[in-house]
């Protein structure tokens, strides 16, 4: 993988998953707020981002497994933090909204 394929990876990790976790905090406030339909909308959007991120990732596991090896350094690894940590929060955020759902 090139320098240049692995950066555009490694930023699209980063933006999408950024993009995932700011409509699931955004689906929370929603749902605390009663807007019940937006929230679930918020959630919908984030699935998206996160997908596009997924997509990233697999562009780099493909690479990476025809033996194009993948540089490891700070911005990867923060990169693949950064998803983990936007799907813990965004299936979070489901529950939540969710709970919001059943009090009203």
């Amino acid at each position: 993988m090139t320098n240049q394929e692995q950066l555009e990876a490694v930023m699209g990790l980063i933006i999408h998953s950024g993009n995932a976790k700011s409509e699931a905090v955004e689906a929370i406030e929603a749902a605390k707020n009663g807007d019940l339909e937006n929230a679930m909308n918020k959630l919908d959007v984030a699935g998206e981002a996160l997908l596009q991120a997924h997509h990233s990732q697999t562009e780099m596991l493909t690479k990476e497994a025809q033996g194009q090896r993948t540089e490891m350094n700070l911005l990867t690894v923060h990169s693949q933090d950064h998803l983990m940590t936007s799907i813990a929060f965004t299936d979070m955020a489901k529950e939540i909204v969710d709970l919001y759902k059943r009090i009203s």
